[in-house]
């Protein structure tokens, strides 16, 4: 089986997974912890090199404070559930902004954790415009700003998986995913079963990548 080297995650659908078992939007974030633990450690078992989980955006700061509070904690978690593995870990966003969390600064530069391995990047209060030096009032003939991807240390990416059922790439990494496939589940991200993820790589296994040639 072709097994792609870069996978990104799109972990959609939490909110609406709280609002169908009764419960407040916020509390989905919690309950989406584990998936990402189960689906890093699916990547290390197939040697995947590299997957990218999309935290929340710029544009999700926008939502109600106890969701911003709720996603944020969720994000944060995830990143220190991971220290306790074998990877090599990078959380790329806006640190300039006061709604990127301070417990996450450390990771800004790639860290190894464990007999490191595989690269596990967490995209947390990240903009496509802000990726790409394009934020409002930006100038990028002054020094300080360079004209080149915040994320240049992300490499390419092969295939994105995304639950929920929308069919967007939301502002994921728009240079690394020019060539990506895109796969949808229709079920929400708590509810992931490994079966979502081996059904993802048997429909990757099958496409015909040409990389436009």
């Amino acid at each position: 089986m072709r097994i792609p080297k870069h996978i990104g995650i799109i972990p959609d659908g939490n909110r609406r997974w709280a609002l169908s078992n009764s419960l407040s939007k916020d509390k989905g974030y919690d309950h989406g912890i584990n998936p990402g633990l189960e689906v890093f450690k699916l990547c290390q078992k197939e040697n995947i090199q590299e997957v990218t989980f999309y935290g929340f955006t710029i544009d999700n700061t926008k939502r109600p404070s106890e969701q911003k509070v709720a996603f944020t904690k969720a994000c944060i978690d995830s990143v220190m559930l991971l220290t306790k593995e074998d990877c090599e870990i990078l959380v790329l966003g806006n640190t300039a902004s006061s709604c990127f969390p301070k417990e996450l600064l450390p990771f800004t530069k790639r860290k190894k954790f464990g007999l490191g391995g595989i690269k596990a990047n967490f995209l947390i209060n990240y903009g496509w415009e802000w990726d790409l030096n394009l934020l409002k009032g930006a100038d990028i003939s002054k020094k300080h700003i360079q004209p080149c991807l915040q994320s240049k240390d992300i490499s390419r990416i092969d295939l994105i998986l995304r639950w929920g059922g929308r069919r967007r790439l939301s502002g994921l990494l728009p240079v690394q995913s020019v060539y990506s496939d895109f796969y949808i589940l229709d079920n929400y991200w708590p509810d992931f079963k490994k079966e979502d993820f081996y059904n993802a790589l048997s429909w990757y296994n099958e496409q015909d990548v040409t990389l436009g040639g």
